[in-house]
């Protein structure tokens, strides 16, 4: 532990107005957007190298789609929590939940039937899934 008085943290009364005197030759932001402008090109550009390379707009909506929308044959639900996978063929699907039944509800049920996470609670049960359709 040091004796040191807390004010050698704080800048000197000469160093507060050279940052001030700094502070008011800075150039005016640029004004801001009203809500129904169109946002600069800049921001988009951004956005978008911005977005993470390894997850495709097919991944992260296939979990959303029905089980005769989908286009392969070989589905595949993993747990995040367990690290458990279930694959089951899309025929077999449709034939055991029908072909109107939603993937995410299917691999939701696929999961909770062979659940290892027990704890009783209802907030801590379960799987956590991440749903694929294998290639």
């Amino acid at each position: 532990m040091m004796d040191r008085p807390a004010s050698w943290r704080m800048p000197t009364v000469k160093q507060m107005e050279k940052m001030g005197t700094a502070f008011g030759r800075k150039t005016a932001p640029s004004p801001a957007l009203a809500p129904n402008d169109d946002l600069p090109a800049e921001y988009w550009k951004a956005l978008l190298e911005d977005a993470p390379s390894h997850i495709s707009p097919s991944r992260s909506s296939i979990a959303a789609l029905r089980l005769d929308q989908i286009p392969r044959h070989l589905l595949r639900v993993e747990c995040r929590r367990c690290s458990r996978t279930v694959e089951i063929q899309k025929v077999d699907a449709i034939r055991l939940y029908g072909q109107r039944a939603v993937w995410k509800d299917v691999g939701q049920r696929l999961l909770d039937d062979t659940c290892t996470q027990r704890t009783g609670r209802h907030e801590e049960d379960g799987c956590w899934p991440f749903y694929d359709a294998a290639p």
